[in-house]
């Protein structure tokens, strides 16, 4: 009779590149149940796959009550339409941030590169020159608040 592998707290901190710490704090949260020898924390294979899927939803900026939820879905039946169909749902709204932050991000650079070429102009314009890009400057950080 083969005995289930076990982790320490250590080997999955390791494992996954977090500290202890953080898989305490999932524990607290209710998203990690280890038995206990003594203080000393005992992980299973279970905790082991629910630390990966923690770790995967924290990576694809889903709260920790999506998390939870998700994994609460592999807790009950498996491939269950409702529940895949929430897991979609989640990904899609996760989607549209993530989305949106592109959008963002690509904005925003655009504003960067023209504030760089507008520095850089006025370090190599004269005096009045650098006046004018000032002000121009000026103008536009004006215009874009």
């Amino acid at each position: 009779m083969s005995q289930e592998q076990t982790y320490t707290i250590t080997e999955l901190a390791r494992e996954f590149e977090i500290t202890p710490r953080a898989i305490r704090f999932y524990e607290d949260e209710g998203l990690l149940s280890p038995t206990r020898s003594g203080r000393n924390r005992i992980y299973a294979k279970r905790d082991r796959t629910r630390l990966r899927l923690i770790l995967r939803g924290k990576r694809l900026g889903l709260s920790l009550a999506e998390v939870g939820e998700i994994l609460g879905m592999y807790d009950g039946a498996k491939n269950s339409a409702p529940q895949l169909r929430r897991f979609l749902s989640v990904l899609a709204e996760r989607r549209r941030a993530i989305e949106q932050q592109r959008e963002d991000i690509v904005a925003v650079l655009g504003e960067i590169e023209i504030l760089e070429r507008q520095c850089a102009e006025m370090l190599i314009e004269n005096v009045a020159g650098a006046d004018e890009a000032r002000a121009e400057l000026a103008a536009r950080l004006g215009d874009s608040g």
